[in-house]
C-alpha cells in the first residue's frame, strides 16, 4: 500500500480553475479569480513526494464549465500521457462541476496511470483553507502504484473516491464530496494511502467531439409534459429524468414521454432520492414498470448529471437503441 515506494514519480497538475485558484477580498468578503494562481508556488510543498510540473488548460469557475472544456482537457491528458513523460496527472477543478468533469475523464480517458481531480471549497486567503492540503493529498495519491488501474478517482479531504459514485452533498462544508451509495474506495493518513475496494468494471467512450444536446428534467408533484413537447419542438436528442422514488412520474407526462420514445429519442430514467436505484416496480400510470413498457432505459449507479454526460458520449458513439440500452445496464 502506502505511497508508492522511494522512487519518486514524474505527476503534472493540470489546473483548470475554480475556488481552488481563487482568493478572497478581506474587505467585502466576496470570492473571485486572480491574475495568477494562489497554488502557483505550491511545488516547494510537493518537492518531496514527487517531481512536480504544472500547466494551466484554462481558468475558469465551475459553474463555467461546458462539455467542450471536459473534452479539451480529457484531449490535453491523453496527449501528456502519450508523451510518456509522466506517471500520473492531478486535475484542479471547482467544486461545483468537479463530479461531472470526472466522470467524463473516467469514461473518456483509456489510461492504466492515475488520474485524480481535486479542488477546495474554501479559496486560498480564507481562514481554513483547504486548497493546498487536498492538492497535496491528491499528488501523493497520484504518486501510489495503489492508484493504476482505478480510472479517474476523486481526492478530496483524505478520502478516495471514484468518478462515478462521488457527488457534492453540501453548498460549504468542506466534506462536501461523498459516495452516498458505496462510500469512498479510500482513505489517507499522513503517511499512507489506503483503498480498501478495488474497481471490478471500467467503460471506455473515446469520442472526437460532444455535439449531442442532451437535457435533464427534475420531475416534481403534478409535473406535466409541456417541457418535454417544447424540447421535442426544438433539438433535443436525448432526455434525462430525474424520476420520484424508484422510477415514477406524474400520469400527466406519459404522452410526451410516448411521444418521444416513438420521435427516437432515447429517454432515461434516474432517481432524484440520494441513494437507491430505480427498477420497474411499480405498474399504475406512471409508474416504473409503465415507463419500461412505454420504452424509457433504466439508468441504475448514476445521478442525473452524469447520466446526462454518459448519454452525451453514448450517442456520439451510436444511434441504435439496444447498444444504448446496454451501456446502462
Amino acid at each position: 500500500m502506502g505511497d508508492g515506494g522511494t522512487q519518486m514519480k514524474n505527476i503534472l497538475i493540470i489546473h483548470t480553475g475554480g475556488t481552488i485558484s481563487m482568493e478572497e477580498n478581506t474587505s467585502t468578503g466576496e470570492v473571485n479569480t486572480t491574475s495568477e494562481h494562489p497554488l502557483s508556488e505550491a511545488t516547494k510543498h510537493l518537492k518531496h513526494i514527487a517531481n512536480i510540473t504544472d500547466e494551466a488548460a484554462f481558468h475558469v469557475p465551475s459553474p463555467h464549465m461546458q462539455p467542450r472544456h471536459m473534452l479539451q482537457l480529457g484531449q490535453l491528458i491523453h496527449e501528456r500521457f502519450t508523451e510518456k513523460k509522466f506517471d500520473g496527472i492531478v486535475v484542479t477543478h471547482g467544486t461545483d462541476t468537479l463530479e461531472e468533469t470526472a466522470y467524463f475523464l473516467d469514461l473518456f480517458l483509456q489510461t492504466r496511470k492515475p488520474v485524480i481531480v481535486t479542488g477546495a471549497m474554501r479559496s486560498a486567503n480564507e481562514i481554513g483553507a483547504d486548497g493546498l492540503y487536498n492538492l497535496i493529498t491528491a499528488v501523493r495519491v497520484a504518486s501510489s502504484d495503489e492508484a493504476h488501474e482505478k480510472g479517474t478517482l476523486v481526492v478530496m479531504n483524505d478520502e478516495i473516491h471514484t468518478a462515478k459514485s462521488v457527488t457534492k452533498t453540501s453548498t460549504s462544508n468542506v466534506a462536501t464530496f461523498q459516495s452516498p451509495q458505496y462510500g469512498p474506495i479510500g482513505i489517507t493518513t499522513k503517511q499512507e494511502v489506503f483503498f480498501h475496494h478495488k474497481i471490478t468494471y471500467r467503460e471506455a467512450y473515446p469520442v472526437q467531439q460532444l455535439s449531442k444536446n442532451v437535457v435533464l428534467l427534475k420531475v416534481y408533484a403534478g409535473m406535466d409534459g409541456s417541457i418535454i413537447d417544447s424540447l421535442l419542438d426544438s433539438r433535443v436528442d436525448g432526455l434525462v429524468i430525474e424520476a420520484l422514488g424508484q422510477g415514477n412520474v406524474p400520469p400527466s407526462m406519459i404522452g410526451s414521454l410516448t411521444a418521444a420514445v416513438e420521435a427516437g429519442v432515447p429517454v432515461l430514467v434516474v432517481s432524484r432520492c440520494y441513494q437507491g436505484f430505480v427498477q420497474p416496480t411499480y405498474a399504475y400510470e406512471g409508474g416504473g414498470k409503465h415507463l419500461e413498457d412505454i420504452g424509457l432505459i433504466f439508468a441504475n449507479g448514476l445521478n442525473g448529471p452524469k447520466a446526462r454526460i454518459k448519454l452525451m458520449l453514448a450517442l456520439e458513439m451510436t444511434n441504435n437503441r439496444a447498444e444504448i440500452i446496454s451501456m446502462f445496464q
